[in-house]
């Protein structure tokens, strides 16, 4: 049974940068995609970026030059490093590991952008 767990949120003032990390339990088996989401207040969950078991990535076009989505297979880890963060980027950020036969989130990690 795959599960994966978010860390790395937390206060940062607008302009700054943040480092989140998704660490993953079980084996990921081919085919497979890991990916970021965010919920903000009053709004639905919406992805942000993708990382494909082939290495390629897709983004969001508002976090495209900003954001780099990453792996790292020897710890089946996965990290978003946020750059020149907006308040509009402020949200709870979750983990998500799809592959054949599973579907797992994180519990989520709070971002918070101060203007």
């Amino acid at each position: 049974q795959v599960q994966v767990a978010e860390s790395g949120g937390g206060l940062v003032q607008s302009g700054g940068s943040l480092r989140l990390s998704c660490a993953a339990s079980g084996t990921l088996f081919s085919p497979y995609s890991m990916s970021w989401f965010r919920q903000a207040p009053g709004k639905e969950r919406a992805l942000v970026a993708t990382l494909f078991h082939t290495s390629s990535t897709t983004y969001i076009e508002s976090v495209k030059g900003r954001f780099t989505i990453s792996g790292d297979t020897s710890k089946n880890s996965m990290y978003l490093q946020m750059n020149n963060l907006k308040p509009e980027d402020a949200a709870v950020y979750y983990c998500n590991a799809q592959g054949l036969g599973y579907n797992a989130w994180g519990q989520g990690t709070q971002v918070t952008v101060s203007s």
